[in-house]
């Protein structure tokens, strides 16, 4: 028998060394047996939610439609009562009886220099601390109507951010970055989870009726996540801009929108798959919807008188607080129509802390004007939320950018700025009531015990709406970018 019969016929010689490989019967049954592990094992991790790219799946032509969360949510609206200025720690939640003992004594160890200078001598709590409720809570009596709700919340004393500077410190706490262009976490929300209510905004911002915090609307941005996860911003002296039809009756605009959605939807069906042109027209369709849905939850003639007294909306020797009190039934109001989340600020930029909490020059002359804005209003708005039955599904979250140094500024009598211990609290939706996380030293300077960075805050709200921090991401610029960056970890001793 000639040889040559049992030579393997040539390769093909167009193939490169890659596809000759391919071609050789050992070598692609080795491949494949590696190929059939690997998908199996994607298989696996996709099953145990190991796997970083399970965003939510969002039809353009319904962005704010209702989506699964990664696990079973204990809370489906959130609404984030932000204390613009930096509310001193020492004068609210954080008691510290060594410094009364401290008073008008210089710091143990020397002076300190601080963000704005010398530190003078150490300064007592500025109110009276009363212990509250079954816990016995030390609670101060510059927010009384708060500190009666006290049994119900759950504290973290420990908490630490990145910045000691007012704009970068808000950034760090709403989107989990110092700087500009990152998502907020109101917007992270609504992009995993839609909105009950497709008549209404996902996500509605409410500034303080004196005006916006410092860093405006990096709060409620949407960063690189698709613009319709922006915050809308709204209150009850400044409803939604440019809804109205200028010069246009009812029925004349409703014929004229009648038109513009049956010429949209051909144009539609002419560009099947075009995802920016659903958007645009989900966008219009809602600002539609918004016509008649926004000035109905913004007039608040339809609250009884009692509920306008609980929140103190009728105040008419304080009308800073009366309109606060509005905003706080507006945002009831939302979480009622099921918004998904709600952002209420109280205190606007103002250099010197007039109109905020930046008590530089004179704290208690200042606090004693910004307490009652903010006390009475936001008691009422829990209390409200809880006789309605709808704190059982809603997530109020108290915070505010950084604390305050337990130390006078030198010349001054007021409280430099302070990231590295500060409180912020919970309450509502799988929130475990009456327990306190965390603590600050003897003089409510420095977090010493259960240190948590703002990181852990954010992925305990997360987590609550049943959202797994780690797998909440968004590819921008080749980075999968995630709202606790590559830190961050639930704060279970909060969790009911």
């Amino acid at each position: 028998m000639n040889s040559t019969a049992r030579m393997p016929p040539s390769l093909p010689e167009h193939l490169s060394p890659a596809g000759h490989a391919l071609l050789d019967r050992r070598r692609f049954l080795g491949s494949s047996a590696t190929a059939l592990g690997s998908i199996a094992l994607t298989n696996l991790l996709g099953l145990d939610g190991l796997l970083a790219a399970d965003r939510p799946i969002i039809d353009p032509a319904r962005p704010y439609a209702p989506r699964q969360p990664h696990f079973p949510a204990k809370a489906k609206n959130v609404v984030v009562i932000f204390c613009a200025g930096a509310v001193s720690q020492l004068e609210t939640w954080d008691y510290k009886p060594e410094l009364i003992k401290w008073d008008d004594k210089p710091l143990p160890g020397g002076p300190a220099i601080t963000f704005q200078g010398p530190a003078g001598n150490l300064a007592r709590p500025q109110y009276t601390f009363r212990q509250r409720g079954q816990t016995g809570k030390w609670v101060s009596d510059m927010i009384p109507h708060l500190a009666e709700l006290t049994d119900d919340f759950a504290f973290v004393h420990s908490l630490t951010s990145k910045s000691n500077t007012h704009g970068p410190a808000e950034n760090f706490l709403s989107t989990g970055f110092n700087l500009d262009g990152f998502p907020s976490l109101g917007a992270w929300t609504t992009y995993a989870l839609g909105s009950e209510n497709q008549d209404l905004p996902s996500y509605v911002a409410i500034p303080d009726p004196r005006g916006v915090p410092q860093n405006g609307a990096n709060n409620w941005g949407p960063g690189f996540l698709p613009a319709a996860f922006q915050g809308t911003t709204m209150s009850s002296k400044a409803p939604v801009r440019h809804l109205a039809a200028p010069g246009v009756s009812p029925a004349t605009d409703q014929a004229a929108r009648t038109l513009l959605q049956r010429m949209n939807a051909r144009h539609l069906e002419a560009h099947p798959g075009d995802g920016k042109l659903a958007a645009r027209i989900a966008s219009y369709e809602l600002a539609a919807r918004m016509q008649l849905s926004v000035p109905e939850i913004s007039d608040l003639s339809t609250e009884p008188a009692h509920i306008l007294k609980l929140y103190g909306a009728d105040d008419t020797q304080n009308p800073d607080k009366a309109a606060f009190a509005k905003n706080c039934i507006l945002a009831r109001r939302l979480i009622e129509k099921g918004v998904r989340f709600v952002q209420l600020f109280n205190g606007a930029y103002a250099s010197g802390g007039k109109l905020n909490w930046d008590g530089h020059n004179a704290l208690k002359e200042q606090y004693d004007v910004h307490a009652p804005i903010l006390d009475q209003p936001a008691a009422a708005l829990i209390r409200d939320l809880k006789e309605r039955g709808l704190l059982e599904d809603t997530l109020v979250v108290w915070c505010t950018e950084f604390g305050r140094m337990p130390f006078f500024q030198k010349g001054a009598k007021g409280r430099d700025h302070n990231p590295d211990g500060f409180t912020c609290w919970m309450t509502g939706a799988g929130v475990k009531p009456g327990v306190s996380c965390g603590e600050t030293d003897d003089l409510g300077q420095k977090a010493v015990k259960d240190i948590h960075p703002l990181y852990d805050f954010n992925a305990t709200i997360l987590h609550l709406l049943g959202l797994d921090h780690e797998r909440l991401t968004f590819e921008h610029n080749g980075v999968q970018r995630r709202l606790t960056n590559v830190e961050g970890h639930v704060i279970k001793q909060m969790l009911a």
